[in-house]
């Protein structure tokens, strides 16, 4: 049996991916795994894994840095799964020490737009620069990475080109999918958004594809279903600005859900969308909803993105469209009504690919091996 220590700065001790996935099936082959979170405040044990957990995402860099080192030194762990820059160089000292394997799970685009957002030109060149060049040296301390997506391979990839790698992508687990393939009201349509309320992840195109949907079929009933909310205070005035805007009749909110019960949050959808904008960052990183959306047996419209495009066949269970063509959008949703036959169709080829391609246990043994391998 080996000791397995997951380590992450910005994902919670109960992420899918990391807590329900990863270590999970780690857990089932007899491995004795922890989760260290710098996102939020738990110590004990849920099911098996043992969470040390702290709210400190805030601090500096050195406090972080220290209880990750802490973490790593009271559990001696024989593998290191990170998530993060900073979580890969906490590692450092004690991979020096004991000669083990660090695993640099790459989820995130990093640096992030949003790193360099707050700061005008030239000083926002000059981070990324930095922040570039931090993922290089945890690229460097890392022995193996693994990648959430093929778009996510520059630059580690190319920089270290003989370290070994998995491509490991957002699969679901069937034991957390509700499945409901719904059929058609030629006269009612329930339209589903799930994430944050901000004009980056597409929440205003959405809302301007609804506008001209019903300016086009006025005696259409649409009701809206949104799942989520707006992290910061500026997404949250233009989320508020939309809604004064469109006056929208059938709209109903709910707060983020549970992992455990998100396919059950939006079981009366009929259509699932992600409209986010397009830029850099976006087309390198894959929605990975959508591999929810279709093991329920929901058609999507969603933004025509080269990571979608490079990992999924949309165009068996939906469309990728130009999210800011509203027009277009909405004409798509008017073939849905008019050809229930596409819209069946769809529907259920959606949950024959999750079944066929894109669940979690094509590609767990994959993981699961790179994992053992990774501490031969």
């Amino acid at each position: 049996m080996s000791k397995i220590l997951f380590l992450t700065t910005a994902h919670r001790y109960d992420d899918d991916r990391i807590f329900y996935h990863q270590a999970k099936a780690l857990r089932d082959q007899g491995n004795e795994v922890k989760i260290c979170s710098l996102s939020a405040e738990f110590q004990g044990i849920i099911e098996g894994i043992e969470i040390e957990s702290y709210s400190v995402i805030d601090k500096n860099t050195e406090e972080k840095t220290k209880v990750f080192e802490r973490v790593c030194d009271f559990f001696d762990p024989d593998c290191i799964i990170a998530s993060e820059p900073l979580a890969v160089i906490a590692t450092k000292k004690f991979k020096k020490k004991k000669k083990i394997s660090v695993v640099y799970d790459i989820t995130e685009w990093y640096p992030s737009m949003r790193m360099v957002e707050n700061f005008s030109f030239p000083m926002n060149v000059i981070h990324a620069v930095k922040f570039f060049l931090i993922q290089l040296y945890a690229g460097l301390i890392s022995t193996h990475f693994i990648f959430g997506e093929k778009t996510k391979k520059f630059p580690l990839a190319y920089f270290f080109p003989f370290k070994k790698n998995l491509i490991s992508p957002y699969y679901p687990d069937d034991i957390y999918i509700q499945k409901n393939i719904k059929k058609l009201n030629p006269n009612k349509i329930t339209l589903c958004y799930t994430g944050q309320f901000s004009e980056e992840k597409g929440i205003g195109n959405f809302f301007a594809a609804i506008d001209n949907l019903r300016n086009k079929k006025p005696e259409l009933e649409i009701y809206i279903l949104l799942i989520g909310g707006s992290r910061r205070e500026k997404d949250a005035e233009y989320f508020s600005e939309l809604v004064q805007k469109y006056q929208f009749e059938n709209i109903k909110i709910g707060k983020s859900t549970s992992f455990e019960t998100f396919t059950e949050a939006y079981e009366d959808a009929d259509i699932c969308f992600d409209l986010r904008t397009v830029n850099y960052e976006n087309h390198h990183c894959l929605p990975i909803k959508i591999f929810y959306y279709a093991a329920s047996g929901k058609p999507v419209i969603y933004t025509n993105l080269k990571a979608t495009r490079e990992h999924v066949d949309v165009s068996k269970f939906g469309f990728l469209v130009d999210p800011e063509n509203a027009e277009e959008i909405a004409s798509i949703i008017l073939t849905y009504i008019e050809n229930p036959e596409l819209y069946s169709n769809h529907a259920n080829n959606a949950r024959l690919e999750y079944e066929n391609k894109y669940n979690w246990n094509s590609i767990k043994d994959l993981f699961v091996n790179f994992i053992n391998k990774s501490m031969q």
